[in-house]
């Protein structure tokens, strides 16, 4: 879910224009007429960073993280579909980056690092109350929880890469993690080299998982950059407990560009890429099998440029009379835009 990279020149809010958009593709998945809608952009006295981790609360409202740099802390948000108003819901969220909701309505935040929580936390949203539920692994802090998932279960999938920051280091790996049964935390897999986005198909059967290496942790602000590795998305297939079954298969391999950062499903099984590339920004769409069906452009083509303009971060579904709503963080700012299939959920207990 967020590639906080240094590639990120996002000390001001790029807006998306309509009209330097082409028309989203793949009419089965998206109107070629349908527009991003603008919700919010940021208005907070914040440095950099930028809008993240959209999660669909069972109310229909729409919560999603402000991460900026350094000392300025981070925000959670709420957007309220009904009345189009945005309101705070924490002015503190420990650097939260990747949010989503369990069964019973608690928000589950992953929290970086850059003088985060590096943790994965709980909110009861009623009594605006934060728990930590992990932050180590075999005794050893977290390098800086990015994105997460939760199955039916109620188990917590989550990745722990390291964009920023200058805590060191304790984990060798940058590892994709799972919480639960209870709180006890196992490792899934660290085969890749750093795990971003995460998705788990509605039949479970598969996790997805965004390898986004951009070649530095930031560690040292210093030192030179190392040279940017692994841009591909990865197929899991999981056994029936939950548990990585032999190798992943890349679905797609962005090359030299920047690849993927968070990630959804829609009910069919189709998988939803923000994907941050500056020569084709925006929602591209999988099949299972790795197929684009459609592409949803967030920003124009720009062949060449070294600032970043309407760039997504990671997206999610509304649900209800929204199921067929597609939210994005693009920038320092929320969209929307209706689709023509709906998304995949948890379902939420009543």
């Amino acid at each position: 879910m967020r590639t906080l990279s240094l590639i990120l020149s996002l000390l001001s809010a790029n807006i998306v224009s309509a009209a330097d958009l082409p028309k989203p593709s793949g009419d089965t998945i998206v109107s070629p007429d349908a527009k991003l809608e603008l919700l919010f952009t940021r208005t907070a006295p914040l440095h950099g960073g930028l809008t993240e981790g959209p999660a669909v609360a069972p109310d229909g409202s729409i919560y999603f993280s402000d991460i900026p740099f350094g000392k300025d802390k981070g925000m959670i948000l709420r957007f309220d579909p009904k009345t189009k108003k945005t309101t705070v819901f924490t002015d503190d969220s420990h650097k939260s980056n990747g949010l989503e909701f369990d069964a019973k309505g608690y928000l589950i935040a992953c929290e970086g690092s850059d003088e985060g929580g590096r943790c994965v936390s709980r909110w009861d949203v009623k009594g605006r109350k934060r728990t930590v539920i992990a932050d180590r692994y075999q005794g050893k802090r977290f390098n800086a929880p990015n994105d997460l998932i939760i199955d039916r279960r109620g188990r917590i999938y989550f990745t722990d890469p390291r964009y920023l920051g200058t805590e060191p280091r304790e984990l060798e790996h940058r590892a994709v993690y799972r919480i639960g049964p209870g709180d006890k935390v196992s490792e899934v897999t660290h085969a890749l080299e750093k795990p971003n986005g995460i998705a788990l198909s509605p039949d479970e059967r598969s996790l997805y998982v965004a390898d986004n290496n951009n070649g530095t942790d930031r560690i040292d602000p210093s030192a030179p950059a190392p040279k940017p590795g692994a841009m591909k998305v990865y197929a899991f297939t999981l056994d029936a407990d939950g548990k990585v079954k032999g190798s992943g298969k890349v679905l797609i391999d962005f090359g030299s560009e920047t690849g993927c950062d968070g990630m959804t499903v829609d009910a069919k099984g189709n998988l939803y890429l923000a994907v941050r590339s500056l020569k084709r920004p925006g929602i591209w769409v999988l099949n299972p099998d790795g197929k684009e069906i459609a592409y949803i452009p967030t920003g124009p083509s720009q062949p060449g440029s070294k600032e970043p303009k309407g760039i997504p971060s990671n997206c999610c579904f509304g649900i209800g009379k929204e199921s067929k709503v597609l939210y994005v963080t693009v920038d320092v700012s929320l969209y929307r835009i209706p689709l023509k299939v709906a998304g995949y959920h948890i379902p939420f207990e009543k």
